[in-house]
């Protein structure tokens, strides 16, 4: 079998990808990131959001090699909170508006060093805590001042398999991979 990498890679600077090599946690929000920004809502009043499936195996993948996972919103939603204990993500903190101050929390929490962090986010409430982290990361559908400090941009928008992208420079930058891919190449 022939080496895999992703079409990604050559786009990685080596100064990305040694920022990516050092990640020990994820921290993700939610909308406009794991979803794309939109939120409906029923004739009931009820609210819907989608979420990507690409993203979901995304972090499973990510978490198997041991990185860890935080989700931390602004807004609280049950379908968000059900939609982290599907993926069985260890950290959910909803209902934060200052995403730095939550970020520091979880570097207390799980003694580890803000240069280990990385931290995915669209809008305002989100540079802080991308400016805080190790790694930040934003989609082309941010705010473009989000997009002027991260120091990495998707490819895809937030909500279509951005998160994905993320978790694969971090499978890459930890010679994780190919490994990660192996099992579902098998005859």
């Amino acid at each position: 079998m022939t080496s895999l990498h992703s079409p990604l890679e050559e786009s990685w600077t080596e100064t990305l990808l040694a920022k990516a090599a050092r990640i020990k946690l994820v921290a993700l929000d939610v909308d406009g990131i794991m979803s794309d920004g939109k939120i409906y809502f029923s004739a009931e009043g009820d609210e819907l959001k989608g979420f990507n499936i690409l993203d979901g195996l995304g972090l499973k993948q990510i978490m198997a090699t041991g990185i860890e996972v935080a989700v931390i919103t602004g807004r609280s939603s049950p379908l968000t909170e059900k939609r982290m204990r599907d993926l069985r993500i260890p950290h959910l903190m909803q209902g934060r508006e200052d995403k730095k101050t939550a970020l520091q929390e979880l570097v207390s929490t799980l003694d580890i060093q803000p240069d280990t962090i990385a931290y995915m986010g669209d809008d305002l409430p989100d540079l802080p805590a991308i400016r805080y982290a190790g790694l930040g990361v934003t989609v082309p559908n941010g705010y473009w001042l989000v997009r002027k400090y991260a120091d990495y941009c998707t490819r895809v928008n937030g909500g279509h398999g951005a998160v994905r992208e993320l978790c694969d420079l971090l499978l890459t930058a930890g010679g994780n991979l190919e490994t990660t891919l192996t099992p579902y190449l098998e005859p």
